[in-house]
């Protein structure tokens, strides 16, 4: 028979370790908690305090013409929200961000194979031969203004889904500020609303950069998946295509210098590319 010292020698040690099981079964569920809680924070979060984005609606879709998805699947095989792309010009041809296809220093990260438009519901692949992105051929890297790829659709989209007309800013002037809508149809990684729409300020046209385009800085809440989204003016006209914000997901002031979020106009070399695609029929 076991003596008392004797059984509590024996039965400490698994005491001991329910006990350590538990203290850690608890610590992370604590952490689980914690980090549903961060989770919370970030799937709302917001550039700047003031977040004005509103989900984006039927009417919306009719006045911002040409507002579409570009689909891609991962790495692991799933089927993601890439960004916000434009049916602009034609029933066939899509602007989006060149930064969905290359990284910075133009190294290819994405095949367009991988990839189709979805737009009105429906799903529209790419000739994937069509590709064409705004960095000249002997650029070491890519900036905010000649961020841009035109793609053409290997089956043109049905009358009824309308493109966007082929933008024209000759009337915005350089260091000008004025009210604009973000309109984001992939809506961001830091909202719940699958698309969406915000009245804000672009506070400064830059002057003309790489292919003769400018950057405007914008206070518009962005996010991770909002590439591409664009910028009309309060008439609805489309002038620019959002590329980056500085200190992405951040939630501070604007700053003109510091904190803000950059889109290109159309005009230079991309407003003559898609002139030029356009004019030419399948």
């Amino acid at each position: 028979m076991t003596s008392p010292a004797r059984r509590h020698r024996l039965f400490t040690p698994a005491i001991l370790r329910s006990t350590a099981f538990a203290v850690a079964l608890v610590m992370l569920m604590l952490l689980g908690v914690t980090f549903a809680r961060i989770g919370a924070q970030t799937a709302h979060a917001a550039l700047y305090p003031d977040d004005r984005r509103q989900a984006m609606t039927e009417a919306d879709a009719s006045r911002f013409a040409g507002a579409g998805v570009l689909m891609c699947y991962s790495d692991f095989g799933t089927l993601e929200r890439a960004a916000a792309a434009w049916l602009v010009g034609s029933h066939d041809l899509v602007v989006m961000n060149a930064h969905n296809f290359v990284d910075r220093r133009l190294v290819p990260t994405h095949p367009v194979t991988n990839c189709f438009f979805r737009i009105a519901g429906g799903d529209y692949y790419f000739d994937e031969n069509s590709l064409r992105i705004g960095a000249s051929v002997d650029s070491k890297a890519l900036h905010i203004t000649d961020d841009w790829a035109l793609l053409r659709l290997l089956q043109p989209t049905p009358e009824t889904v309308k493109p966007q007309p082929t933008p024209d800013v000759s009337d915005v002037a350089t260091g000008a500020r004025f009210k604009v809508v973000m309109v984001s149809p992939a809506g961001h990684s830091n909202t719940r609303l699958v698309a969406s729409t915000e009245s804000c300020d672009v506070y400064r046209v830059d002057e003309p950069t790489e292919g003769h385009i400018r950057r405007v800085r914008h206070d518009c809440n962005d996010g991770y998946g909002g590439s591409g989204s664009g910028l009309f003016t309060e008439d609805g006209r489309l002038i620019a295509m959002h590329s980056a914000s500085l200190d992405m997901n951040q939630k501070r002031p604007f700053d003109i210098e510091t904190h803000y979020g950059s889109a290109m106009l159309f005009e230079g070399e991309l407003a003559e590319a898609i002139r030029d695609a356009a004019s030419k029929p399948r």
